[in-house]
């Protein structure tokens, strides 16, 4: 004789799985969700569509001479910026966490007023690492401003 197992479901046991099965599809779904948070323009490039990496504030270039940050991160680009616009800053300042102090020290102007070609900090994010950004233009009117 085949052994049989036989499962009671009960009330309990039915909201127990209904929780779980809801749980498997939100956690199942949250990476897709995220692809699609990047907005069109970005997967249009991720996709080999239209449009261009660097038109969309992603640099997918070559190396930059004196560029000692890691290439792809936001300090590598904000160096990259600088160097462009002919406005270098130092390669030493470290994790964008540290770059306000760094400037400060290195006798830049930080402040809370944001002008075309300055650059934006902020330290508690990315697990303490900070994050930058190029100011690449400024609202004279509004005073709203853009990075890249």
């Amino acid at each position: 004789m085949n052994p049989v197992l036989l499962l009671t479901i009960t009330g309990s046991t039915k909201k127990y799985l209904l929780i779980v099965l809801a749980t498997l599809i939100v956690v199942t779904s949250l990476p897709v969700m995220a692809v699609f948070a990047l907005g069109s323009s970005t997967l249009s490039i991720l996709s080999f569509g239209s449009g261009s990496s660097e038109s969309e504030g992603l640099y997918q270039g070559p190396l930059v001479a004196n560029d000692n940050y890691e290439w792809g991160n936001c300090t590598y680009w904000v160096f990259y910026l600088r160097q462009q616009a002919n406005d270098p800053i130092p390669n030493t300042w470290g994790n964008a966490s540290s770059w306000a102090f760094n400037a400060r020290l290195d006798g830049y102007l930080i402040d809370h007023t944001p002008t075309v070609g300055s650059i934006m900090q902020i330290s508690n994010v990315d697990n303490g690492l900070g994050h930058v950004a190029y100011v690449t233009v400024v609202d004279p009117i509004t005073g709203a401003w853009t990075v890249s």
